[in-house]
């Protein structure tokens, strides 16, 4: 592989939100880059790509014969369940139709439009895989895709009907010792069912690690992990996803193939990918806290590759590539503008909002001590516990603060990374990262005497403006 196209695609990375890119062939890692403030002994959220672990999974119970068939209907493992709007079409959901993410079962998942309704629904209800499966049917089994967590958190609770315990469990047992991988972290719903569809923390080498478990035709250390031809993700029965943005991207076992059929990917939200290039014998990982198209990445595998055998030396070239991979990593400092005369003004009073979309309930400013930081409080739609507060550092010197981690919502867990500047003498931007999650956070806070107005964007595009006034 080239030393200067892999120095062009680690570059790439550093200016579109990657936390780091791992590039593995022949069995040898080439390329291996972490970008600040991430580092690499920080398990990374794999959130979608979770999907095709617990594929696995499913394939490795069906290698040892507890689940007997992928046309088995998938009602006969919830036979304990009073389950509404059961009709004919709903009794013809098999495993292999959770697998394709073709059940028919009605759901919003903002797959090509919508709200997500359906999915943060999910998250509310007390038992996840009661309504999953009382969902009404849309459409016949096996008739269209449609991206459901639905359906995978589905397979999860069948993991554990046939193994007797979460897939987490059953994982540790029979993929991750095996593999070698001891960090992870694995979320569980309400009833302790390891989630299906997100959830689960990995470790970039680790996640590479799954990777070659499918590029080496299921085997590792000579064992057999999986059953035969069940990595062969490239030659599956394929589901067309009719998605707009290509309409040859194809779905299987709950991986993305890409067209071509030469590359498919375990595939998360913000950039979380487990590539496999059978041709090429490569393996590369990416996380990341921005979504970029997998498309650019598969780009640059192909221009690195110049040769089966190994290229002639050229010392420059690696030279440039080792400094590029290190640059990386090293945080690089954001210019600071003066602090302007109103901080003391603002630093330290507390400002209060209506009702909002971010579900801000009062925000605190300590900007002109030693040690600068936030107070926030939110609104969590919890009544056992309806506010959560927060407290967390911001760097005013062009560098993130670190925080602790999180201890509610969805990024619990997940460490702070925060750092401002003033833009004028009104303005003051935030820079936010929850560290690890996958997520970017840009608020910009204008004060006009004792009101505040605060602009919210996230790295989806999302646009939220608040406004807010100093408590009385």
């Amino acid at each position: 592989m080239d030393s200067s196209e892999l120095a062009t695609l680690v570059a790439f990375g550093a200016s579109h939100g990657f936390d780091s890119l791992l590039v593995v062939r022949h069995g040898r890692i080439v390329t291996e880059a972490t970008y600040a403030p991430y580092t690499p002994d920080i398990r990374h959220d794999i959130h979608s790509c979770t999907k095709a672990i617990l594929g696995t999974l499913v394939g490795m119970i069906y290698k040892d014969g507890q689940l007997d068939r992928l046309d088995h209907p998938m009602l006969d493992f919830f036979a304990d369940r009073r389950i509404a709007n059961v009709d004919d079409r709903k009794k013809a959901i098999t495993v292999q139709n959770l697998l394709d993410m073709t059940s028919g079962l009605d759901w919003d998942e903002g797959f090509e439009g919508g709200k997500e309704q359906s999915f943060n629904d999910l998250k509310q209800s007390p038992d996840w895989s009661q309504f999953i499966l009382d969902r009404p049917m849309a459409r016949r089994p096996g008739e269209v895709f449609y991206y459901d967590s639905g359906n995978s958190h589905l397979l999860s609770a069948i993991v554990t009907k046939l193994t007797g315990k979460p897939a987490e469990e059953y994982a540790k047992q029979k993929l991750f010792d095996p593999l070698g991988i001891t960090t992870w972290h694995w979320d569980r719903d309400p009833q302790g069912i390891s989630t299906g569809g997100w959830g689960l923390s990995l470790l970039p080498r680790d996640m590479a690690k799954i990777g070659y478990l499918y590029l080496h035709g299921g085997e590792w250390e000579g064992r057999q992990l999986l059953p035969p031809g069940w990595s062969d993700v490239l030659h599956h029965p394929t589901v067309n996803m009719h998605a707009s943005n290509d309409p040859n991207q194809r779905y299987s076992d709950l991986f993305w193939v890409f067209p071509g059929g030469r590359v498919f990917m375990a595939n998360g939200w913000h950039g979380q990918n487990i590539a496999v290039f059978p041709d090429l014998d490569i393996v590369a990982v990416v996380t990341a806290h921005k979504y970029v198209s997998q498309f650019a990445l598969i780009e640059g595998i192909y221009a690195a590759v110049k040769s089966e055998a190994a290229l002639p030396p050229a010392p420059k070239t690696t030279e440039f590539l080792a400094d590029v991979i290190k640059a990386a990593s090293v945080e690089k400092r954001t210019d600071v503008s003066p602090t302007p005369e109103i901080t003391p003004s603002i630093s330290g009073k507390s400002y209060k909002f209506p009702d909002n979309d971010l579900k801000l309930s009062s925000l605190n400013l300590f900007l002109t001590k030693p040690h600068p930081h936030i107070e926030f409080e939110i609104y969590t739609g919890d009544p056992a516990t309806p506010i959560a507060r927060y407290d967390e550092p911001i760097g005013l010197d062009g560098l993130y603060s670190m925080g602790s981690p999180l201890k509610s919502g969805p990024a619990a867990g997940y460490t702070t990374a925060m750092k401002g500047t003033w833009l004028n003498g009104q303005s003051f931007a935030i820079d936010l990262q929850i560290l690890a999650f996958g997520e970017q956070r840009k608020y910009l806070l204008t004060f006009n005497g004792e009101k505040i107005h605060i602009r919210f964007e996230d790295g989806d595009g999302r646009v939220v403006s608040i406004d807010g006034k100093q408590a009385g």
